[in-house]
């Protein structure tokens, strides 16, 4: 899973300590999701993050599938 939001931060020129207190998020919670440490991001973050950058939720995250051995395309 690609996560954008260090990307669309920076194009967009905006902190994650502006995110943080814009939104309400921990800036903890934004500082994992913006290295990418973060394993487990709840729907309401996700949600929450998507209307303050005006971004869909396939613009901040993106899911690719792992081919299985085997497998065609």
């Amino acid at each position: 899973m690609d996560n954008n939001f260090s990307i669309i931060l920076a194009k967009k020129l905006i902190s994650v300590s502006d995110v943080a207190t814009a939104t309400g998020l921990s800036r903890t919670t934004l500082t994992n999701l913006y290295y990418r440490r973060s394993k487990n991001v709840s729907f309401t973050t996700l949600k929450i993050l998507c209307d303050y950058l005006n971004v869909s939720l396939s613009e901040l995250i993106e899911y690719v599938p792992i081919k299985k051995e085997g497998e065609t395309a």
